[in-house]
């Protein structure tokens, strides 16, 4: 029976990789040369966009808190009457009496609601105190309710999820922490992220660059030209790279549009990260792209590029 079971195993396991192997065809890949893992970008630096892109010190804006622990001008003052506001770039945006944005972290959750901003990302991303908050105009306010931080102070929910100000943002309208580090977005005000249109997990979007794919947040995706594709499927971008490029985790072929179905599958990382592919090759987003149809990483380090509908990287060298 034992004997069987194995024969029965290893017959899967061929046919399995027959399969990709059909679905991934190889490709020529340009030389990525002698640039470091994740750009140009040191250790600690993840923050800054366009080309010289990672060249900053400090916590940075791509780390997941984005502000270099400063608190700002946005402060933890009582938020006050909600409205909704409406954005060119991300339509109905949750705001405080003061005008200021309101976000939310992926790394929280609203159920039940939870809080996993503390130390410097709480100095970066200010956490909205739930007195005083009042829902005007287009908000229901069956959906406020507060959660107890781990100092003991009572966070503002809009949908379980907990809402913060950001630092950054100096102005009534400002949407600066929109996408940083790939976990920070602007709140609707059904409590999820704001966004003009449901998009699909991978479509196309047209820009400068030519049609680019972009994630279910409208948010370009790149390929790293030290990556390496099937068979192998094998991610160059680890640890602080990660941080800045963030993994684009596994879409079910049947929820994209316009991207190229040939090689279009998820795998999982040595780190235990799930990534998707495109054309076999994995694919990330850009902490520096702040909303959609930004392409601030397009040839950061001269190993970065946008990803094309067929999978390959656009402008990259021959």
């Amino acid at each position: 029976m034992n004997t069987s079971w194995r024969s029965a195993s290893l017959v899967a396991t061929a046919a399995a990789v027959l399969a990709l192997t059909t679905a991934c065809g190889q490709e020529s890949t340009p030389s990525a040369g002698s640039q470091n893992v994740g750009a140009t970008a040191p250790a600690g630096g993840f923050g800054g966009t366009g080309a010289n892109a990672g060249t900053q010190t400090g916590t940075g804006a791509g780390n997941g808190y984005g502000a270099d622990g400063q608190q700002g001008s946005a402060g933890a003052k009582a938020a006050g009457q909600l409205t909704v506001s409406s954005n060119a770039e991300l339509g109905k945006v949750l705001t405080d009496s003061a005008g200021m944005t309101l976000y939310r972290f992926d790394q929280d959750t609203a159920e039940p609601p939870k809080s996993n901003c503390d130390g410097d990302c709480a100095k970066a991303w200010p956490p909205v105190p739930a007195n005083d908050a009042t829902a005007g105009a287009g908000l229901d306010k069956a959906l406020l309710g507060e959660v107890t931080r781990a100092d003991g102070t009572k966070q503002l929910t809009i949908a379980g999820w907990p809402a913060y100000r950001y630092a950054k943002d100096a102005k009534a309208g400002d949407t600066t922490g929109q996408g940083v580090g790939g976990k920070w977005y602007a709140l609707a005000p059904n409590g999820k992220k704001a966004s003009l249109a449901s998009l699909p997990g991978l479509s196309v979007k047209k820009t400068e660059l030519g049609d680019v794919v972009v994630d279910k947040n409208g948010m370009t995706v790149y390929r790293f030209l030290k990556d390496k594709a099937w068979p192998k499927s094998v991610s160059a971008c680890t640890g602080a790279c990660l941080e800045k490029w963030p993994a684009v985790a596994p879409v079910p072929a049947n929820e994209t549009k316009g991207v190229a179905k040939k090689g279009l599958m998820g795998f999982t990382r040595p780190d235990g990260v799930k990534q998707m592919t495109v054309n076999c090759w994995p694919i990330y987003t850009f902490s520096g792209d702040k909303v959609p149809g930004d392409i601030n990483g397009q040839g950061v380090g001269g190993t970065w590029y946008a990803v094309s509908p067929d999978g390959k990287p656009v402008g990259a060298p021959k």
